[in-house]
């Protein structure tokens, strides 16, 4: 058993970590992060002495931090409350600036404290920080919190950079000050319980492995929506977009994920390389293989768009919706578009996987439609094969039936754990397998950068979209273009139940439309 972790959980450290997270009065400590570390507490995956300190600018007392971090930290149970007591027991708050000792000096004087009280013999700073300050602060943590006997592991949440440039500007610095095994860049998509599943269902199972190529598979498409626009964040998403938001960073893990040929072992460094291998196989997006799109206010008037944001200029070309087209230069892939698309405001909340594959030569029969699979990452988590199917009767007309693996039915009594709370347990673990490698960060810039130019210059005008639809006027014709074909049939993905809660007496759910 490790130490890092309490009697009955997994664990893969030698180490007692005390936490520091900085930035602990923003919305990201407050909403993700602190609600992920109670997780873990309450799970057992915390060791009862692992005591967490926040930093921050704002000025609080102890009662007033915890009020500020149990925000969204909800409790089911009179034990759970109890849970949460002993857990922020173990809080305690330091208020401090970013750009001097001072803040970071008593911040030692505190860990000093802790660690004598507790042995903990390793820390975990987690940057829960705008960019501006990553670097500002990693100097002061190394001057101020850095000791030699000390293990030590510092997670950086991103942006990392805005384009190539900047972006090997930050890792040169922090590279400077820290060596690689030291530091976890987060992408939190990559702790999602069906990202992860990913290279289960690719490399553990027969059936996908011999057809994940480019001589069964005719394209690939990899969604994100949001409902959301950008409400209170107009000012800051307007330096960045979608693309820098979205596509370069979380799609494009799930896009590695999805391509990269079978990994040596499960060390992370073995699985690194080949998610690096894949990067370096793709080209520069070019223009013609992009299309840009901006809500604007919703038809009926009531959801404001993107440019009635005060802090947006009124003639911003930043997308708030991209849809781009990348293929991979491989054996296994050449010829094969994957096509990422992205946007906030659109008509539902979605992440999923479409793989659809080519047509079947020489049919006998007539109106088929495409073999799929879909992989649903969020929300309502599932896997399942759309395939044709006899239907029931005297005749021989074909329908569009499914293989369906639906988290919520098959695994109705697991609870599936947040993102953060499995990359942070990672990191205590010392596993870097879900975090972002230098090397694979710069790949991935490269991939991106000239097109941002492009869209920076204002080359690309956005096509506006109303709040809450499907997207801008010719995204159907765009993903068309790459060979995608919607079912001739109609089809809805029922979301089945499953057998045990149907023998339970469950409700089914309600349908689906199938559609991207």
């Amino acid at each position: 058993m490790s130490s890092s972790t309490s009697e009955g959980a997994k664990g893969g450290s030698n180490h007692l970590y005390t936490v520091v997270l900085l930035g602990a009065s923003g919305d990201l400590a407050t909403k993700k992060t602190f609600p992920a570390l109670f997780g873990l507490y309450k799970n057992k995956h915390l060791n009862a002495n692992t005591h967490i300190i926040g930093y921050a600018r704002t000025k609080m007392d102890q009662a007033k931090f915890e009020d500020h971090i149990t925000k969204h930290i909800k409790t089911k149970s009179e034990e759970e409350k109890a849970t949460l007591q002993k857990f922020l027991k173990l809080c305690s708050y330091q208020d401090g600036q970013y750009d001097t000792d001072e803040g970071f000096q008593k911040l030692e004087k505190r860990l000093q404290e802790v660690e004598k009280d507790s042995g903990a013999t390793a820390r975990l700073f987690y940057m829960a920080l705008p960019p501006s300050v990553f670097i500002p602060v990693a100097k002061h943590l190394k001057k101020n919190n850095y000791k030699k006997d000390v293990t030590t592991r510092l997670i950086v949440e991103k942006p990392f950079g805005r384009d190539l440039e900047s972006s090997r500007v930050l890792a040169k610095e922090l590279g400077e000050l820290y060596p690689e095994d030291e530091i976890y860049r987060i992408d939190h998509y990559l702790g999602k319980e069906m990202v992860k599943n990913l290279m289960i269902l690719r490399f553990a199972n027969v059936i996908f492995g011999s057809v994940w190529n480019r001589h069964s598979i005719d394209n690939i498409q990899i969604t994100f929506k949001e409902k959301m626009g950008t409400e209170g964040r107009g000012g800051y998403f307007d330096g960045f977009g979608v693309i820098r938001d979205v596509m370069q960073n979380h799609m494009l893990q799930i896009l590695t994920l999805v391509a990269m040929e079978p990994p040596v072992s499960l060390d992370a460094e073995d699985v690194r390389d080949e998610k690096v291998k894949v990067l370096r196989f793709i080209p520069p997006i070019q223009k013609d293989d992009i299309l840009l799109g901006q809500y604007t206010a919703s038809e009926d008037g009531k959801e404001p768009g993107y440019l009635d944001d005060e802090a947006v200029p009124n003639d911003s070309k930043t997308p708030t919706y991209a849809a781009a087209t990348i293929y991979i230069n491989n054996e296994r892939w050449a010829g094969v578009p994957f096509v990422l698309k992205c946007g906030k405001a659109l008509d539902q909340q979605k992440t999923e996987v479409r793989i659809q594959f080519k047509d079947v030569a020489g049919s006998l029969f007539k109106g088929l439609s495409r073999n799929e699979i879909v992989i649903r990452v969020q929300p309502g988590e599932a896997v399942y094969v759309k395939m044709m199917n006899k239907e029931p009767g005297l005749g021989m007309k074909t329908i569009i039936s499914d293989l369906d693996l639906s988290y919520s039915s098959r695994f109705n009594d697991v609870v599936i754990p947040d993102a953060y709370e499995s990359l942070i347990l990672d990191a205590l673990n010392d596993d870097h397998s879900n975090f972002v490698r230098n090397d694979e960060l710069d790949a991935a810039w490269k991939i991106f950068t000239p097109i941002l130019k492009v869209i920076d210059e204002g080359k690309i005008d956005p096509i506006p979209y109303a709040h809450a639809t499907r997207g801008p006027k010719g995204v159907a014709e765009f993903v068309a273009k790459y060979g995608y074909t919607r079912s001739q049939q109609d089809y809805i993905w029922p979301q089945h139940s499953g057998s045990r809660a149907a023998a339970a007496g469950k409700d089914q759910k309600s349908p689906t439309k199938d559609d991207n």
